[in-house]
């Protein structure tokens, strides 16, 4: 998917492992699958599971959830990742890598959820959850800045989709984003990348999310995405109510969704078909919202 990520398979991580949590070495290793772009994913027995960077852009994300995962994962009403290794550059891979236990759970499908209210629900009150944590010598998050300081590349991401998305329609909506007012509040934690692969569901319910590569302190709308990118729109109110987003909030959180989904579209179109189809999806539902 990306010029400067590295070939990472079973053999690797398995050579990995026995040189630093000799242990586990017995345990099988098995690769996942998964439209994640940063990390690659290796179930290592029944418990764990290994997760090493593709590219170095991926590292600061590794070691931020290395730091912060311990200190978030009490205060939030699901599981969360966590940390039980620390592995070293070694046997030719050059970066740091994780492992974590394993939480059970699937990811869910839009247009497929079993029980979206209830669903919608639990993720707002996860973003609730995760805005109360003390933001104090938190990160920058990676996607909680302003809205604004997107504006040029999903301009560029539009032009390179013209003729593949209704783009009129498309520019009109972010362009009616940019007026939503900005967040003037105190910084406060925010996922950063709440989307369907770093969801996971048990029985129609919210089991964990994943994935806090993203995650910092900042304007907390970026965290309404999930209202696009998962929720049918019959269950949007009740995501909103339970996450408690006012009307400036919930225009910014439309515009992150809208923009995310312009940049990742033209990159991923060939490379990442999961995560393409989950972009087509959220242009759709912006659009059809809008009328």
């Amino acid at each position: 998917m990306h010029a400067d990520e590295v070939d990472l398979d079973a053999p690797l991580v398995r050579r990995l492992i026995a040189r630093r949590y000799p242990q586990w070495a017995p345990l099988p290793v098995r690769r996942l699958a998964s439209s994640g772009t940063e990390n690659a994913m290796f179930r290592l027995g029944a418990d764990l599971l290994v997760r090493l960077p593709r590219r170095p852009g991926a590292v600061p994300d590794l070691r931020l959830e290395q730091r912060w995962l311990p200190r978030l994962g009490p205060l939030l009403p699901v599981a969360v990742p966590e940390p039980v290794g620390l592995g070293e550059p070694d046997e030719g891979y050059p970066w740091p890598w994780s492992v974590y236990r394993w939480l059970p759970g699937s990811n869910p499908v839009a247009g497929a959820l079993r029980d979206p209210e209830r669903l919608a629900e639990d993720l707002g009150v996860f973003v609730r959850a995760l805005r109360r944590a003390d933001p104090r010598g938190a990160p920058a998050g990676y996607r909680v800045g302003r809205l604004r300081d997107r504006d040029e590349p999903t301009r560029a991401a539009l032009a390179e989709l013209d003729g593949r998305v209704h783009t009129g329609a498309v520019t009109a909506l972010w362009e009616e984003a940019l007026r939503a007012p900005a967040h003037t509040g105190p910084p406060v934690w925010a996922h950063g990348d709440l989307s369907p692969g770093n969801v996971l569901v048990d029985e129609g319910r919210l089991s964990a999310v994943i994935d806090f590569g993203c995650a910092g302190a900042g304007d907390p709308a970026v965290d309404l995405i999930v209202a696009w990118n998962l929720l049918p729109a019959s269950a949007r109110d009740a995501f909103r109510k339970a996450a408690g987003a006012d009307d400036a909030q919930w225009a910014r959180g439309r515009g992150w969704a809208l923009s995310i989904a312009l940049i990742q579209l033209p990159y991923y179109w060939d490379t990442n078909p999961a995560l393409a189809e989950n972009s087509r999806h959220v242009i759709a539902e912006i659009l059809a919202e809008a009328g």
